[in-house]
């Protein structure tokens, strides 16, 4: 049940208008925050906001493309001109390739299209309010993820490419970021039924779907702080084990887990 455990706080999520984004924008809304809400459409925006609202959070809506660094910056701006300042930013816009086959035989412009919406995307949103979470020593990232970051796959080689790639780029940034009290993570909802996977083949027989109101739940504890101790990990919700994951955070540490690492081939690997 909603306890309103985040009145005060402001949210930024992109990809606001459906699926997950939405979902996460109301669930934040239900716990008090106020919610930035920044997508393409704004018909479906305005639909998510009007469900904001309903639970009493304040909240704006914005139509950008997130690849459009002036757009984004116009947003962010807007958003914290009506809300005030970002406490929480999911990167949640994502595209997929629009058909499975091999590299070669992809269109080149689609494929393009889904690294800079997958990569391109949550950098310029991280651009725009990483400077005022660092400013303020304050504020939670939450990139949305994908089993696929972490393994090959020759038919969705954007979508796999742009994953694994904004994965890295959350690694690099956290040292760097936890000096200044910001803490980022990448969480993957696991196969959740959605417009977008709906369009993928490999899912057309799937039985056992994971639970978006479980993913909102995490986004919300996320926000919360309950992740904080894995700073700069992979976590993925529809299959992990989330108590065991921040009971055991110190160990996943100072193993150097839940991150993209070359692994050694011998003992003495120079690439160790």
């Amino acid at each position: 049940m909603p306890t309103g455990s985040l009145t005060g706080q402001v949210a930024l999520v992109t990809g606001a208008g459906r699926g997950i984004g939405r979902e996460i924008a109301i669930g934040l809304a239900a716990e008090g925050m106020a919610v930035g809400l920044v997508g393409r459409t704004h018909d479906t925006l305005t639909a998510t906001l009007k469900e904001c609202v309903k639970h009493g959070s304040r909240g704006v809506a914005v139509t950008a493309d997130v690849c459009r660094a002036g757009a984004v910056r116009e947003a962010v701006r807007l958003i914290e001109r009506d809300l005030g300042p970002i406490d929480l930013l999911v990167n949640n816009a994502g595209l997929v390739d629009r058909e499975e086959v091999p590299l070669w035989e992809t269109d080149p412009n689609q494929w393009w299209q889904v690294v800079e919406t997958n990569l391109r995307g949550p950098y310029n949103l991280l651009r725009c309010v990483l400077p005022g979470m660092v400013a303020r020593r304050s504020g939670r990232v939450v990139n949305l993820s994908s089993g696929f970051a972490l393994r090959p796959d020759g038919n969705y080689t954007a979508y796999a490419t742009s994953k694994g790639a904004l994965l890295q780029l959350s690694d690099n940034m956290a040292d760097s970021l936890a000096r200044h009290h910001v803490v980022v993570l990448d969480i993957s909802p696991g196969a959740v039924p959605t417009d977008m996977t709906a369009g993928m083949p490999m899912f057309r027989d799937m039985k056992a779907w994971a639970s978006i109101p479980y993913m909102v739940a995490v986004t919300v504890d996320a926000a919360r702080g309950r992740f904080d101790a894995l700073h700069g990990r992979f976590i993925h919700a529809g299959r992990d084990d989330l108590e065991e994951l921040v009971q055991r955070a110190e160990e996943i540490r100072a193993a150097d887990a839940r991150t993209l690492r070359l692994r050694p081939y011998k003992d003495d690997d120079p690439m160790a």
